[in-house]
């Protein structure tokens, strides 16, 4: 046996170590976890966190106790399942898979027989809540993507049973967000007292690490959605001097309220108890929708903003602010251009940059990123239509099943297609393999998400990612908002980790002092 998995004791007794590689940066953050109890551990997609948590899993087995895994979806579930039946010498029955599917009849004798358990949160919070389970001959719980573990997410229950219990718990994750108050709300959630973070910068990582180019594609409007903006532009500055004069809002230019805080306004809207409440809904209403559609228009392109625009018309109960909106002869005309451009073959830059690159990726798999499904829709119309085998890969909507999903992953796994384009599913939570290269049809502002969009490319081999960016859009600030975002995230965590640190020193001492 290797020197080191001999090291980790009687663990590697449960361990199929033969032929896997026990990395050094492994080995160092799962010695930290054990030593220091609940551990967040933060690494880049694809440096093998399911091995570490397998690891301490065997650490408890060790000890005559049980462990859980918890991964946030059904599909991800069953890969890791997979992945820890390959990993751990278990017998038949005492690893078992739960998530909702498995019959309740049964549940409770297979979870009672089993030794280590892979759920999905819902399902394993609601067998404790339903006195079905119970975590009191288990050891740990390790929490994959544990990101999720915030607010009233399923993670954040199990994590305070665990609490109450004295089990140790493990976060896994690549992205734990780039707000300290994020970070320390998944630490509190969590139980956190140790952290562990590596970059793809440090050097016990970086040899591992397969290098990702970031190529940023800059193009400009196109002269008809130039002429479409101007149309739909009034619309907005007229309901936001409407709310202006409220003051609910205080800008210039509707094209600079974030989006957050235009949401927010709606519910400052909803408290209002004055007479004025119902003209600042109207106008509220119709400011959000306008400008939606503004930007729809110039970061995704006609189709999607066609596709919205349509979606309001087939509206059974329209608000006034809709039915004002629709109206109006501006968008009426908008509407009208953005039909016949599309007839005629005509579509945002964004499109023709993608078509361009993938010509440099035939027969290569590709993997390409857009917010909305009317986008996806387009995207992959477009991209067969030029003799490029692309399918649409969304969540589970208008008669999208489990099933099929899977279906067309395992298809772009078999290489039968070489493009796969997704919505926000694609980021996390299922088994999709790595690609050549990853398209990023618009910038996002979240920094999870781009580290889960970047990690589908580089894993076994360098990657290629294109981030396609429209000049003068929304689409610049969300560039400058994601890079600053990723920078931050990692001095956040060291200073969160400090403040662990700390708190732990401080504890220690002021339990010495009550010895003496």
């Amino acid at each position: 046996m290797d020197a080191k998995w001999a090291s980790l004791g009687r663990a590697s007794n449960y361990i199929n170590t033969e032929g896997l590689e026990l990395r050094d940066y492994q080995l160092n953050i799962i010695r930290s976890a054990l030593h220091h109890g609940n551990t967040l551990v933060v690494l880049p997609t694809g440096l093998g966190k399911t091995l570490i948590g397998t690891v301490v899993a065997a650490d408890a087995l060790s000890r005559g106790k049980k462990a859980a895994f918890l991964v946030p979806t059904k599909p991800l579930a069953e890969q890791h399942f997979s992945s820890i039946k390959r990993l751990l010498k278990l017998n038949e029955g005492e690893l078992l898979l739960l998530v909702g599917s498995v019959n309740k009849k049964n549940r409770e004798e297979l979870e009672r027989n089993a030794k280590v358990i892979v759920a999905t949160p819902q399902t394993l919070s609601n067998d404790l809540k339903n006195a079905l389970f119970s975590l009191d001959d288990f050891g740990c719980v390790i929490f994959d993507e544990c990101h999720r573990a915030v607010g009233r997410y399923a993670y954040t229950y199990v994590a305070n049973e665990c609490s109450v219990r004295g089990i140790s718990v493990l976060g896994l994750t690549a992205s734990p967000g780039s707000k300290r108050e994020k970070i320390t709300a998944l630490v509190d959630a969590l139980g956190i007292r140790h952290i562990e973070a590596r970059s793809s910068n440090d050097l016990d990582v970086a040899r591992y690490v397969m290098a990702k180019n970031i190529h940023v594609i800059d193009v400009e409007l196109n002269e008809t959605i130039r002429r479409i903006s101007l149309l739909l532009a009034p619309e907005a500055e007229a309901a936001l001097r409407s709310l202006n004069r409220t003051g609910l809002l205080h800008f210039k230019n509707f094209n600079n309220i974030p989006k957050g805080r235009l949401l927010q306004v709606g519910d400052e809207i909803s408290r209002i108890k004055s007479d004025y409440k119902f003209a600042a809904i109207y106008s509220y209403v119709k400011l959000l929708n306008v400008s939606h559609a503004y930007d729809l228009l110039r970061s995704e392109g006609l189709y999607p903003f066609s596709v919205y625009m349509e979606s309001l018309e087939k509206r059974e109960k329209k608000s006034r602010g809709v039915e004002n909106l629709l109206a109006s002869n501006n968008v009426r005309r908008a509407i009208e251009i953005a039909k016949e451009a599309i007839k005629v073959g005509e579509e945002h830059s964004k499109v023709f940059a993608v078509l361009d690159i993938l010509k440099d990726y035939r027969g290569r798999s590709t993997m390409i990123f857009a917010q909305y499904r009317s986008t996806v829709k387009m995207l992959v119309d477009y991209i067969s239509n030029n003799g490029i085998s692309a399918r649409a890969f969304v969540g589970k909507k208008e008669g999208i099943t489990q099933e099929m999903q899977k279906s067309t992953i395992q298809d772009f796994r078999e290489r039968k297609f070489d493009v796969l384009v997704a919505s926000s599913i694609g980021e996390e939570g299922l088994d999709i393999p790595s690609v050549d290269a990853v398209i990023f049809y618009e910038p996002i502002p979240n920094e999870i998400r781009n580290i889960q969009r970047k990690g589908r490319t580089g894993r076994f081999r360098d990657g290629e990612v294109y981030i396609i960016s429209a000049r003068g859009t929304k689409d610049e600030v969300y560039m400058r908002v994601s890079r600053q975002k990723e920078l931050k995230m990692a001095s956040l965590i060291r200073n969160v980790n400090r403040s662990l640190d700390a708190k732990k020193a401080s504890s220690f001492t002021d339990e010495k002092q009550r010895t003496l």
